[in-house]
């Protein structure tokens, strides 16, 4: 059982709701990622989604595109990300971390070698936006040989037999994208939420976890009560990018806006 396995059947047991935030790694530089980091986790974190910087973020609305092209122009590359995971499992070994993004970048180190260096340094999770389980026959085996789950994506206009193939494939936790279109998308509709999760709940016992679309404590808790998770990205990366000037202050508005959401969730 790794990290992630083992916070969901805690969560469980506790009667909670997993909350997990995304950053991009390198946003607004390098060497703030790592204490934004830890800000997350004592704001009630239960697991980290890390976003790979790529030119290319085609999943992705505006405000985690220009993150990806700050942390880029930073030099911010996927092992400098695997640096920072290590980094970080220096003073936090029970946080689950995934490393989510594109395909390419993984292309480009090597699939083993990739896999052998994310095991390694203390990564739990990879979720590639670009790889459907139909191509993950290379990077697949060997991600599940080092203990790393493959975490796949299901959208509203995913077909059953579609989603009955991606839930066989998926470990950790099933990514459902609550809503049309890319990251940082408008309106969330919890009933349609839970109407879509209904059916994928037959086919895995994987916990749901939905993103897209959450912004604060009122949608966190919305999405809550029918999911398993809450996963939020845009409104913590929108924050960075309206205080990339004073870097400093960056960590304690993370705090606040995941504290809210964390607050709401739990009552």
């Amino acid at each position: 059982m790794n990290r992630i396995d083992q916070r969901f059947s805690e969560l469980k047991q506790q009667g909670r709701k997993a909350l997990i935030p995304y950053i991009t790694a390198g946003d607004p530089a390098p060497q703030y990622t790592v204490g934004f980091m830890h800000a997350l986790v004592e704001a009630g974190a239960d697991v980290i989604e890390l976003g790979v910087p790529f030119s290319d973020p085609m999943a992705d609305g505006p405000v985690i595109q220009k993150a990806c092209e700050r942390a880029l122009k930073q030099g911010t590359r996927l092992v400098d990300l695997l640096d920072m995971v290590a980094e970080f499992r220096q003073s936090d070994t029970t946080t689950p971390v995934v490393l989510m993004g594109y395909l390419n970048p993984i292309e480009r180190i090597g699939y083993e070698i990739f896999a052998d260096k994310a095991a390694k340094v203390g990564v739990d999770g990879v979720l590639v936006v670009d790889m459907p389980p139909e191509e993950a026959e290379e990077l697949g085996p060997l991600l599940k040989a080092r203990g790393l789950a493959a975490i796949f994506l299901v959208a509203p206009t995913t077909s059953s037999v579609r989603a009955a193939t991606i839930c066989a494939h998926g470990e950790g936790y099933l990514y459902y994208v609550s809503l049309k279109g890319v990251t940082g998308a408008a309106t969330l509709n919890a009933e349609d939420v839970a109407e879509h999760l209904a059916p994928l709940r037959e086919m895995t016992d994987l916990p749901l976890c939905v993103g897209f679309g959450i912004r604060d404590g009122v949608t966190a808790a919305e999405v809550a009560k029918v999911a398993d998770g809450v996963i939020v990205g845009s409104a913590l990366v929108s924050r960075i990018a309206e205080s990339v000037d004073t870097p400093e202050t960056i960590a304690g508005q993370l705090k606040s806006v995941l504290a809210e959401m964390r607050t709401a969730m739990d009552a």
